[in-house]
């Protein structure tokens, strides 16, 4: 690798990890803002995904634009570019479920005082512990991380299995209740999809560090784990 190149790479390195950094904290901003009824954290979790992440993201895309058409770089150094140019649009895309969380707190905080029929705390914890998996493994480009990582997402998909249902039992019950109910069962499909993508970021660590495409694989993944 060049001098020239080795720079470059290294400063797309720490865009991508400084992006990750503030949509991890968002997110974390946004669920707090749910648990809390916090009106003020969930305009903060918005604002900041329209003037920092979203610009951020652009910002990652045209580097690596810029870094394979000035050096059309090979092996390793272009497997590294291609994960991340898809790892960038996983991230910006946490980044929009977090705003989405942000938005249906807001809303519950201020029109709605229903109970709500599940444990949205622990699924919030589970998505929220395999996004900084994931985000960990980038870091550290540990594939062994990024594959307990994948490991975990039918856990998450298995709380939004339940939550659905206790949801529809609520409904049934109290039909007065729907509309929070439904924005309650939302936040549990951005928490699934937040899980979904962190999953994508750590197959995608997976490849970057060793060259194998493990796309498909979760039942692997749950076994060996």
């Amino acid at each position: 690798m060049s001098r020239h190149l080795h720079r470059e790479v290294e400063n797309l390195k720490q865009q991508i990890l400084a992006l990750s950094a503030v949509v991890e904290e968002n997110v974390q901003r946004s669920v707090r803002a749910l648990v809390d009824r916090d009106l003020a954290r969930a305009a903060e979790a918005i604002r900041i995904d329209d003037e920092q992440i979203d610009q951020a993201e652009v910002d990652v895309e045209e580097e690596c634009l810029k870094i394979l058409a000035l050096h059309q770089p090979v092996a390793s150094d272009l497997r590294f570019i291609i994960a991340v140019l898809k790892i960038n649009s996983d991230i910006e895309r946490v980044g929009d479920m977090a705003v989405n969380i942000a938005e249906r707190a807001d809303y519950l905080a201020k029109a709605c005082y229903v109970e709500a029929p599940v444990d949205i705390r622990a699924m919030c914890e589970k998505a929220q512990s395999m996004l900084k998996g994931s985000l960990d493994a980038l870091v550290n480009l540990d594939a062994d991380l990024a594959r307990r990582v994948c490991a975990q997402d039918d856990e998450v998909d298995n709380l939004n299995r339940d939550n659905y249902a206790a949801i529809q039992d609520r409904i049934r019950q109290f039909p007065e209740e729907i509309e929070c109910l439904m924005h309650i069962l939302a936040v549990s499909r951005h928490l699934e999809r937040i899980a979904d993508h962190a999953t994508n970021i750590a197959e995608d660590v997976v490849y970057m560090v060793e060259g194998e495409i493990v796309r498909h694989r979760a039942k692997d993944y749950a076994t060996q784990f």
